[in-house]
């Protein structure tokens, strides 16, 4: 009974994580946490609510979370998004990039846009070999100035984008830009959609994978960590 009454604070405070729509896996060789970011990602702005949205006001603190709780080992992320919101996205993926515990991304169907971050911001990043990822340049909705400024700022997003990119995998700054500015390849823009090998290939992303390895990959880094 004294056992019991230990525990329980622990058990509440996962339990309060796990209510927030995602799960936890629990094994002998660790507990995991699973997110899903599905969607777009919405940012500053309500989108309508016939879009399937991540929201990053739910994601950011949930991380901190993550990060805080001792029962938590590592961090599997499951994507399958269509872009967003850039701050919101960058946001996002900033946070998972500088936590210390365990991370693997799994890109499941796609991970578009701003959703490219997502993926390279975990320690280790596997991708389906159907997945897709589409790199273009930054849009902004609404109301646009057209003074250089407008041009500078848009410039700038693209930098913080790029600058990422490239610190979290190996892809090549030249080859990253080139795949953002391709044209003859999307209908009615200008970009580039590569698909699992190629994402690989390119050091965009680390493994192709599914579930399984993922998760594999995940246990042997908590198992390392544990170890050190």
């Amino acid at each position: 009974m004294d056992e019991e009454q230990e525990q329980l604070p622990q058990e509440e405070g996962l339990q309060t994580i796990e209510d927030l729509g995602s799960s936890v896996i629990r094994t002998d060789r660790g507990t995991i946490y699973v997110l899903t970011i599905v969607g777009q990602i919405e940012g500053h702005q309500l989108l309508p609510p016939t879009s399937k949205s991540t929201k990053y006001e739910h994601v950011l603190p949930l991380l901190a979370s993550i990060e805080g709780n001792e029962q938590i080992d590592g961090l599997l992320i499951l994507l399958n998004n269509g872009g967003g919101d850039v701050e919101a996205g960058l946001a996002i993926s900033e946070v998972i990039a500088s936590m210390s515990k365990p991370t693997v991304s799994l890109v499941l169907g796609g991970s578009h846009s701003i959703g490219v971050p997502l993926a390279v911001s975990a320690k280790q990043s596997f991708i389906a070999p159907s997945a897709a990822m589409t790199i273009h340049p930054v849009r902004l909705n609404g109301l646009v100035i057209g003074v250089p400024q407008t041009f500078y700022y848009f410039e700038r997003i693209q930098e913080r984008i790029l600058q990422f990119v490239t610190a979290n995998s190996r892809v090549k700054r030249e080859s990253f830009t080139k795949l953002m500015l391709q044209t003859g390849e999307l209908a009615a823009d200008v970009g580039s959609i590569i698909y699992g090998e190629e994402a690989v290939e390119l050091g965009l992303i680390d493994r192709i994978g599914g579930l399984s390895d993922a998760l594999e990959c995940l246990y042997k880094m908590i198992e390392d960590k544990k170890s050190q």
